[in-house]
C-alpha cells in the first residue's frame, strides 16, 4: 500500500521525470525490449509536445485530447499500423499512471485502435521479386547487401531480426537460422540454398574486408565494425527498389514471403511459426491478400468473369 506522502510526491512530479520513471518501469517490471522502449519514448515525447503546444498538462489530459492527437497523425499521413503503435504507447503510459495513483481516471480507457488490416499489406508478385533479386547493388558492400535481401525474402524476417543475426546463429549444413524475435522469443527459420550460398560468398569474400582488423559477432556489419542498422538497410533497399522501379521497405519483403508461401499452398500454422506471430489472427491477414489476388486473376482470365 502506497503512503499518502508518496502519492503526493508522484502527483507533483514533472513530466520529464514522469516519463523517465515510466520507461524504467516498462524495462524493469515489464521486461520490454530496447526497441519497444525506444518506440514508446518517441511516441510519448511527440504526444507531450502536442500537449505542450496546447498548453495542456500530461496528467490533465481528456479523451478528446488523445483523439485530436490521433487526428493530427492521420492528417500527417501516418500509416494505420503506426497510429496503432502510438495508441498502444499512450494507453500503456496512462495505465501506469493510474496504477501508481498519479491520476484518478484513465483518459485512454476504452480507446479503440483502428484495425491494422483495414489496409492490406502490399506484396509484390513472384515475377517482380525475381526481377528485384537480380538487380545489382551499386556502391560498396555489394555481396553483403545482396545476401541481406536474399535472406530477407527467403526467411520473412523482421528487419531488426535480420540485422541482429550472429555468426553462430546460422546452421549452414541444415539450412536454418536461429532468430530472436519479439519478446525475446526464439524460433528456428528455414533458409533456402540460394540464400545460404549468398551468405557464404559474403563471409568468404567481403565480410573481413569490410571489418578490416575489427572483430564482430554480428553477421551483417559496417566498416565501423558494428552491426548493420535498420536505417542504413532501409536506405539501401529503397535505392535498389528505385533501380527496379519499385517502392520498397523491409516489411514489403516480409509481406511477399508470407503471401507467396500461402499462394503456393503452405498451411497457415507453418507460416505463423516462420513469421514469429504469437496470434494466428495476425497471420490470417495474408489470406485476405491471396484471396484478393485470386479474384483479380479470375476477372482477368475467366471468359465469363
Amino acid at each position: 500500500m502506497k503512503s499518502s506522502n508518496n502519492q503526493r510526491g508522484l502527483r507533483n512530479i514533472c513530466p520529464v521525470e514522469l516519463l523517465e520513471n515510466f520507461f524504467t518501469y516498462i524495462a524493469v517490471e515489464k521486461g520490454l525490449s530496447k526497441n519497444t522502449i525506444s518506440s514508446y519514448s518517441v511516441d510519448l515525447k511527440r504526444f507531450e509536445s502536442f500537449l505542450a503546444h496546447r498548453k495542456k498538462k500530461i496528467k490533465a489530459v481528456k479523451k478528446q485530447d488523445i483523439l485530436d492527437f490521433i487526428g493530427t497523425l492521420r492528417n500527417d499521413g501516418y500509416s494505420i499500423s503506426t497510429i496503432c503503435r502510438y495508441i498502444s504507447s499512450i494507453k500503456a503510459f496512462y495505465k501506469y499512471m493510474l496504477t501508481e495513483d498519479i491520476i484518478d481516471n484513465d483518459p485512454s480507457e476504452n480507446l479503440q485502435s483502428p484495425k491494422k488490416w483495414e489496409r492490406l499489406p502490399k506484396a509484390l508478385s513472384v515475377s517482380e521479386v525475381k526481377e528485384l533479386l537480380e538487380v545489382k547493388f551499386s556502391g560498396e558492400a555489394e555481396l553483403r547487401n545482396t545476401a541481406m535481401l536474399e535472406l530477407l525474402y527467403s526467411s520473412g524476417l523482421r528487419v531488426t531480426e535480420l540485422i541482429s543475426i550472429k555468426l553462430g546463429d546460422i546452421n549452414f549444413e541444415a539450412g536454418f537460422i536461429r532468430v530472436l524475435g519479439k519478446g525475446s522469443k526464439e524460433r528456428v527459420v528455414p533458409v533456402n540454398t540460394r540464400a545460404i550460398n549468398r551468405i557464404k560468398q559474403y563471409i568468404e569474400q567481403e565480410r573481413q574486408e569490410i571489418l578490416k582488423k575489427k572483430q564482430s559477432q554480428y553477421l551483417f556489419v559496417t566498416r565501423r565494425g558494428r552491426q548493420m542498422t535498420r536505417q542504413r538497410f532501409w536506405q539501401t533497399l529503397k535505392a535498389v527498389g528505385k533501380q527496379a522501379g519499385l517502392e520498397l521497405s523491409p516489411h514489403t519483403i516480409r509481406h511477399c514471403f508470407a503471401t507467396h508461401l500461402l499462394e503456393g499452398g503452405a498451411d497457415l500454422r507453418s507460416v505463423q511459426k516462420m513469421l514469429g506471430h504469437t496470434d494466428i489472427s495476425t497471420t490470417q491477414v495474408y489470406t485476405k491478400v491471396t484471396t484478393d489476388r485470386i479474384k483479380k486473376v479470375f476477372k482477368q482470365y475467366h471468359p465469363r468473369a
